[in-house]
């Protein structure tokens, strides 16, 4: 009989961001995962994922307090806004529980180093989520790149973003116009205290996973410019440019692309692309190949996709090892690699906000 790992119990806490139901999914789906709560303190946001999770009521609450002192979950998976990241880390971290927070890492770099503090008190787990950290492509184009299939790695020119936030809920179920039309003015993301706009939804996958891709390096200086929509107080559109000892690299977000990038492939494609001393890679969200340039194929070779095993197939299954064995969480869920993103994503908001161009703030 061989010896199985242990069981982890696991609690949903806070609603704000649709990914909530995505990620207790792949909770519900874990054979060594038992989900033992949801809790938001607005009782219809949760109405779908008690119906589809099978949640009995009284493992339903509206407290998080209560939640955390009966069920004792051993990892929390938190989904607020992301103005209130810090906040809800503060809360949450003092029950002595690993936490798995949906990007983006935080509103401010103060604020993450609070989140960062605040677990470190308690000798517990942090990881930060960036789905496209487990998009095949994407895993794919990082194992080309280590292996020097493209030389050393000089420039990251990243694409993301969608239609927008209101025209989809969980497990990417579409909405119409009008739905997003009668949401939109109440709607935490297109307001700017709360953490609203397009640069800080989507500029942190873009300059967290960079930097993975980068080994870590951290650009010099950044520049930053966003859009002025009419009637909005956040940007649908922000173009990044970080400058490091070896080059340039770009950043761009944008809510309102022509279609979703998860239904019908974008123009520009969202995505990566990385050239290198030898060659570039163009990592694409969603497809099943990338395409590598180099010099045994100057004309561009397509590569499939690694097809990816546990655990590196989702966050919950990532951390769950992580916590299992014992180990700290590297790569773009660590706040190692996310604080650099960061730090990225902080003075790019501040060169938008004064029009100039800044050094890395630290």
């Amino acid at each position: 009989m061989t010896n199985q790992p242990p069981r982890l119990t696991v609690a949903g806490i806070n609603f704000d961001h649709f990914h909530m139901g995505d990620n207790l999914r792949l909770a519900a789906r874990h054979p060594l995962v038992d989900l033992v709560a949801v809790c938001d303190e607005d009782p219809p946001r949760m109405a779908d994922a008690i119906t589809t999770f099978s949640i009995p009521a009284e493992r339903v609450y509206t407290d998080y307090r209560r939640c955390l002192e009966e069920t004792r979950p051993d990892l929390v998976i938190l989904c607020p806004a992301t103005s209130q990241h810090g906040e809800w880390t503060r809360r949450v971290a003092p029950y002595g529980v690993h936490i798995l927070i949906e990007k983006p890492f935080a509103a401010s770099l103060a604020e993450a180093d609070d989140m960062i503090a605040q677990m470190q008190a308690t000798g517990k787990q942090l990881a930060i989520n960036w789905p496209l950290a487990w998009y095949p492509s994407h895993r794919t184009a990082k194992r080309l790149v280590d292996e020097g299939q493209i030389g050393r790695l000089i420039e990251v020119h990243y694409y993301g973003g969608n239609r927008g936030p209101l025209w989809h809920t969980a497990d990417k179920a579409a909405r119409t116009a009008e739905q997003v039309a009668a949401e939109k003015p109440h709607s935490w993301f297109y307001r700017r205290a709360h953490g609203g706009g397009s640069l800080l939804d989507y500029l942190g996958y873009g300059t967290t996973l960079g930097t993975w891709f980068l080994d870590n390096a951290m650009p010099l200086e950044v520049t930053a410019v966003v859009d002025d929509p009419e009637g909005l107080e956040v940007d649908e559109q922000s173009v990044t440019v970080a400058r490091y000892e070896f080059g340039l690299c770009t950043y761009h977000t944008r809510w309102g692309t022509f279609t979703d990038p998860w239904t019908h492939l974008t123009q520009p494609r969202t995505g990566f692309v990385l050239l290198g001393t030898d060659g570039t890679i163009l990592s694409s969200d969603y497809e099943d190949t990338i395409t590598i340039q180099n010099s045994k194929h100057p004309d561009g070779h397509p590569v499939k996709v690694d097809v990816l095993q546990p655990p590196f197939q989702d966050p919950v299954q990532y951390i769950v090892d992580c916590v299992q064995r014992d180990i700290p969480v590297e790569g773009p869920l660590s706040t190692f690699v996310s604080r650099i993103g960061q730090q990225i994503v902080d003075t790019a908001l501040r060169s938008a906000q004064e029009k100039r161009t800044l050094p890395l703030v630290v």
